[in-house]
């Protein structure tokens, strides 16, 4: 015997789909998270060693293959070269990316420095305001020593 699908049954996988959606379109509603905006003046990270490899690569291939106007085709033999050289050629890309490294680390700890008020010069600013305090209390140490001292010799 087959069975007669009511129109209650309808009805509930419909409600089934609904809910479905409408958590999905909950999911979807959520406030997103604004980013915070970019400043123009922290310095750019340096490229990897592929990407030092990489503009030496594309200046060759383009010199090569003037008719190639894909981007792609250049991103993809320059991957395959890189991943077809050996450690020992891959030395020189690796060295510079190193270099630029650490010029980029000096340049972000001048770049933080700046932006927190001056960093390691705003230390400094609280030792000398402790400085001024204890020979404050110096001074005053000195000037009751030398009030003792007065007592004592009437």
């Amino acid at each position: 015997m087959k069975r007669v699908k009511s129109k209650a049954d309808a009805s509930k996988k419909a409600d089934n789909k609904l809910s479905a959606k409408k958590g999905s379109e909950r999911a979807s509603k959520k406030p997103r998270k604004l980013k915070a905006a970019k400043d123009p003046n922290k310095p750019k990270r340096p490229p990897s060693a592929f990407f030092v490899f990489m503009e030496e690569f594309r200046k060759s291939f383009k010199e090569k293959n003037p008719n190639n106007k894909s981007v792609s085709v250049v991103g993809k033999a320059g991957g395959d070269k890189w991943k077809s050289m050996s450690e020992d050629e891959k030395v020189p890309y690796v060295t510079k990316a190193a270099k630029l490294k650490t010029e980029y680390a000096k340049k972000l700890a001048t770049y933080n420095n700046n932006q927190s008020g001056g960093g390691s010069y705003a230390a400094g600013d609280e030792d000398e305001s402790d400085k001024s305090k204890s020979e404050v209390n110096d001074d005053e140490e000195e000037e009751e020593g030398s009030e003792e001292e007065e007592e004592e010799d009437d």
